[in-house]
């Protein structure tokens, strides 16, 4: 595997403990990774904010108490990942992948298998159809190679077609398979003696659902999400129209990422989707330098900005912050409604402590009552708007 001098950033190893808390609260109901980062910035860590779970349902409005993840069921799911060979990487551990670890309601924890030294290496997604042309698989194999032989990971989503060839064709450089299900459960079946390959040299597999997922439709956009994240940019080889590689290509480009996309035949349905790309501004490709062109100024700076979670040291005692009263979750209320808003906004129009704003949210969304959406943007649950 090869290097282009990228520094992995330093990051703080998670405790036992603090891993075991981690797990518990992210398989709680309501708890996505928004509400999680919010959580901990809040109470300072994963126990507090599970004692303060079921007040903050309640408070938010839940019609009944939530289920809250037990010690003994996270124990039992890392028991079982390291069965598997598996463990789990937290958000700020070294290993976790640095693009992705800045990304919008970046996931929490990490199932990850294989070598986690694939994560240190700058990294290009690549996707396409997954019934895709034979010259549509060449063409990947080709880039993936070199964009591998530069120094990237190449990421992509183990399905049939341009997936299959991009993975194939950067095993010997470093490859990420971002799963859909478990890792125990991957998709399509077809594909698992590629993922063995992939685990047992220089590749890993990761996903954010937990072990013995089966993936259903709906799961694919989240697998999607981690592909966008973890590349510096998406590369798009043959999509139709309404396709899951458009999806990834809009995340890509909804996080700060670059989208690039491979010409095709406009007689050919599977590139009508790059086709579309390229009219929307995507980047032109004909070639692996189109692709090392683009990328190769934006591994030598940080490009991102976010929330870390980052955890004080188990015996460090952090003050709580007060809880807001009746009159700010009033003005917060009536902020809200069935149109996506900032989050900036709600504070600024209400002129509530941000911290007290960030806290209503998750008040309401472990309620059920909140929808989230990309850029930050909250609004009422579709319930709550009736």
């Amino acid at each position: 595997m090869t290097g282009t001098g990228s520094a992995r950033t330093k990051g703080i190893a998670l405790s036992d403990r603090q891993r075991i808390a981690w797990l518990r609260l992210i398989r709680s109901d309501n708890v996505g990774p928004a509400t999680f980062r919010d959580l901990i910035n809040h109470f300072g860590s994963a126990d507090k904010a599970l004692e303060a779970l079921p007040e903050l349902a309640s408070r938010g409005g839940a019609p009944r108490g939530i289920r809250i993840a037990s010690r003994a069921e996270a124990e039992a799911e890392l028991e079982r990942a390291a069965t598997f060979g598996a463990r789990f990487i937290g958000l700020g551990e070294p290993d976790y992948p640095e693009a992705l670890r800045h990304m919008d309601a970046a996931p929490p924890l990490l199932a990850a298998k294989g070598n986690a030294a694939v994560t240190a290496l700058p990294a290009v997604g690549m996707v396409g159809a997954r019934n895709a042309s034979l010259a549509g698989c060449k063409f990947t194999a080709h880039l993936a190679r070199e964009c591998g032989r530069a120094g990237y990971a190449v990421v992509s989503g183990l399905a049939r077609g341009i997936d299959q060839a991009a993975h194939r064709a950067s095993l010997d450089t470093g490859t990420i398979a971002a799963l859909a299900g478990g890792l125990d459960r991957p998709y399509p079946p077809e594909n698992i003696p590629l993922l063995e390959e992939i685990w047992n040299g220089n590749g890993l597999a990761v996903s954010e659902m937990p072990f013995g997922w089966e993936p259903r439709a709906r799961d694919f956009p989240r697998r999607n999400r981690l592909i966008a994240g973890i590349g510096l940019g998406v590369v798009v080889v043959e999509a139709a129209m309404r396709s899951g590689s458009l999806i990834t290509a809009r995340l890509a480009g909804e996080a700060g990422r670059l989208v690039f996309a491979v010409p095709g035949s406009p007689l050919d349905p599977r590139c009508e989707g790059t086709n579309g790309l390229l009219k929307q501004g995507a980047i032109l490709v004909t070639g692996p330098d189109d692709i090392l062109a683009a990328l190769a100024p934006l591994h030598h700076r940080d490009l991102f900005s976010g929330l870390d979670i980052r955890e004080p040291p188990i015996e460090e005692d952090r003050p709580m912050r007060p809880a807001p009263d009746d009159s700010d979750r009033s003005r917060i209320m009536q902020a809200l409604g069935p149109t996506p808003v900032e989050i900036d906004e709600i504070i600024r129009h209400t002129g509530v402590a941000a911290a007290a704003v960030y806290l209503v949210l998750v008040e309401l969304d472990l309620a059920g009552r909140l929808q989230r959406f990309p850029g930050g943007l909250v609004a009422l649950s579709l319930d709550e708007r009736r």
